[in-house]
């Protein structure tokens, strides 16, 4: 039985435990995180097992686990064809190999970070199960760089892989034997080696069957033959108090496995089987056919609802695997639908060899004539409207009649340098060029003074068009273009134009003089780059000298290649001909030029090996962002200092 001076006891117990919380408000203190990685305490079959047949296996954990992006991050060698079940749940992963087990075969399934901790997410790193189905386990590796050929970029995800067959067709008949895959900076690690000597590729596989067959499968390859080794090494690890203090630095003995420094560059072959993708006619005037490769050949029309004899203007690209036909007869414009005959250069898929092949085309117009015609009545009904409403008002009527004009697009800059020249590119071809209507002036004191030029189309664009001029430092000029200078095809002219530009004074400009060292046998191109990586002007090499003028101050970057066949154009590799992708360099660092500066730069391109030439500002593919512990105790006791 409570008694009253028992309630009152109790209550003020719960007044004073009230007061006690109020004067102290959080929460109470959980403990420490989680800073410790899952760890493996089992598995079947045991770790590093011999004579193994089991193709289940089971690791078992000492904390919950799950596994992050696994198709990507877990590599199974040798590869798997029929593709393996790779499970989490709770404590335990599974795997379920599918593919028959290969006799006397060390097999590594390395996980890298894909593992970590469920509730934390604390990576266990450099993971990888090992067994093997002989009586030993081989524990040789290598590693290496895979590389973009044509720009150094890192490759990220792509296949690297082993052959002991060291005969070249071993790639195009055979999966690869051991394989590893690339990171963000493209290092990559093959394990599990036996010793011996083995030939090393680079494959994006596009069919999941680990041997290249498709030209459009990047790949990489290297004449040298690799042989595993290692050697007992040593190396400094540093303990660190903070991110500023060390606390120690340790030699800590170690196996270093070779080589580890194998550069692969990556390439993706021209393709050279011709077929006719597709052909389309987005409006009355044109049709485009679009090739999967070039040819020399220009294709032949035959017309069957038209008349195909002198009905077209060609405008086509380099090596004709895109063609534009520009219909001249206004009578065929007209039609909502082309029927033709195309006879073109294919292809035959049985021989490989290219064979004249023709197909029948229906080519329908995605805006109908019909529509265009009466848009522009419409559009001319309006304005008679407008002129009389005007003219009954008596007021001026000023507004140009409707029409079709010839549509120009000019690049120049507001401030051109003397080497530069102006390009206009036009809408529909030209058939006719009035160069008295087009005058290029230069301001002298107050006045405008004609100048000669020179206009010429330009020899890879159809409706492209550049203006030569001797362009004179620390001078304005202004262009004028009068109204029907240019006449088209379809008797259309152009409106007028006028452009006002001006070159900067001599001491704007720095120059660059580049003088190369140590490079393969060919012609040098030397490319300028912008932070984008993009070419800013391109210059071919004399000896090896190669000049840059007029520059405007700033930043730049330097990529030279080599061009081993004489085009005058970077070229990609052929694995059937066992050639490899032409030589291209980066300059390391960045390239400071300033205004009246002559800046001399020795380049011995190979001076830097080719995996650290790229400068990290221009490098797109960043390395992947590594998962760490996040140190979260450290910081928590830090807090409560500061609390203190």
């Amino acid at each position: 039985m409570t008694t009253r001076k028992t309630v009152n006891i109790l209550i003020v117990l719960t007044a004073l435990l009230y007061a006690f919380s109020c004067a102290n408000p959080g929460k109470p203190d959980g403990g420490p995180y989680d800073e410790t990685p899952p760890q493996v305490i089992g598995t079947s079959p045991a770790e590093y097992s011999v004579n193994n047949q089991q193709k289940r296996i089971t690791l078992l954990f000492d904390e919950y686990i799950r596994m992050n992006n696994a198709a990507e991050k877990v590599v199974i060698s040798p590869p798997q064809l029929d593709q393996p079940e790779i499970r989490s749940s709770g404590r335990k992963i599974h795997i379920e190999l599918r593919d028959s087990l290969r006799p006397n075969t060390t097999y590594t399934i390395d996980f890298g970070d894909a593992i970590e901790d469920n509730n934390e997410g604390n990576p266990m790193e450099n993971y990888a199960f090992v067994f093997s189905t002989g009586e030993s386990i081989d524990t040789l590796e290598v590693s290496g760089k895979v590389l973009d050929a044509s720009n150094l970029e890192p490759v990220k995800g792509i296949l690297v892989g082993l052959h002991s067959n060291l005969e070249d067709s071993a790639f195009t008949t055979t999966p690869l034997e051991h394989i590893g895959r690339t990171d963000g900076t493209g290092h990559f690690v093959i394990k599990g080696l036996a010793p011996g000597k083995y030939r090393i590729y680079a494959l994006n596989d596009a069919e999941n069957d680990y041997i290249f067959r498709q030209k459009s499968e990047a790949i990489a390859f290297t004449k040298e033959i690799i042989v595993p080794t290692c050697e007992p090494a040593v190396r400094q690890d540093t303990t660190w108090i903070d991110s500023v203090h060390i606390d120690s630095i340790k030699d800590v003995a170690y196996t270093r496995f070779m080589p580890d420094n194998i550069v692969l560059r990556s390439f993706t072959e021209k393709q050279t089987e011709r077929h006719l993708i597709k052909s389309e006619r987005k409006d009355p005037y044109s049709f485009t056919t679009y090739y999967t490769a070039p040819s020399r050949h220009t294709p032949e029309i035959k017309g069957l609802n038209f008349n195909a004899d002198n009905a077209f203007v060609i405008q086509s690209s380099s090596g004709n695997d895109t063609i534009t036909y520009w219909v001249r007869d206004t009578a065929t414009v007209a039609k909502d639908t082309l029927e033709l005959e195309i006879t073109y250069e294919e292809t035959n898929d049985s021989t490989g060899v290219n064979e004249m092949h023709t197909d029948t085309l229906e080519l329908i117009s995605r805006t109908p004539y019909e529509r265009i015609k009466k848009a522009r009545e419409e559009a001319m009904e309006k304005w008679n409207k407008q002129r009389e409403r005007a003219a009954k008002r008596g007021k001026r009527f000023s507004e140009r009649q409707p029409r079709q004009w010839i549509r120009m697009r000019y690049s120049a800059n507001s401030k051109m340098a003397p080497t530069d020249n102006l390009h206009i590119i036009m809408n529909e071809p030209i058939e006719n060029i009035d160069t008295a209507r087009i005058h290029l002036m230069l301001a002298i004191d107050s006045l405008w003074e004609e100048k000669p030029f020179l206009i010429e189309r330009d020899s890879n664009n159809l409706l492209g068009y550049t203006i030569f001029g001797e362009w004179r430092p620390d001078q304005k000029y202004r262009l004028l273009v009068d109204s029907a200078a240019f006449t088209g095809i379809y008797g259309n002219n152009n409106l007028k134009l006028e452009m006002n530009f001006a070159v900067p004074p001599l001491d704007t400009y720095a120059s660059l003089f580049v003088t190369l060292s140590n490079y393969d046998n060919g012609q040098a191109y030397v490319q300028l780059l912008n932070g984008s990586d993009k070419p800013v002007r391109t210059v071919k090499a004399e000896g090896d000298h190669a000049d840059f003028f007029y520059l405007m101050p700033g930043n730049y970057y330097l990529r030279m290649f080599v061009d081993q066949n004489g085009n005058g154009e970077w070229d990609t590799g052929l694995y059937s001909e066992k050639r490899q992708p032409e030589p291209l360099y980066y300059y390391p660092d960045v390239i400071e030029l300033r205004a009246q500066w002559d800046t001399e730069l020795p380049w011995n391109v190979r001076s830097t090996p080719l995996e650290k030439q790229k400068p990290d500002r221009i490098t797109r593919q960043k390395a992947d962002r590594k998962k760490t512990i996040q140190n979260r105790n450290a910081q928590r006791e830090l807090n409560k200092r500061k609390r203190r």
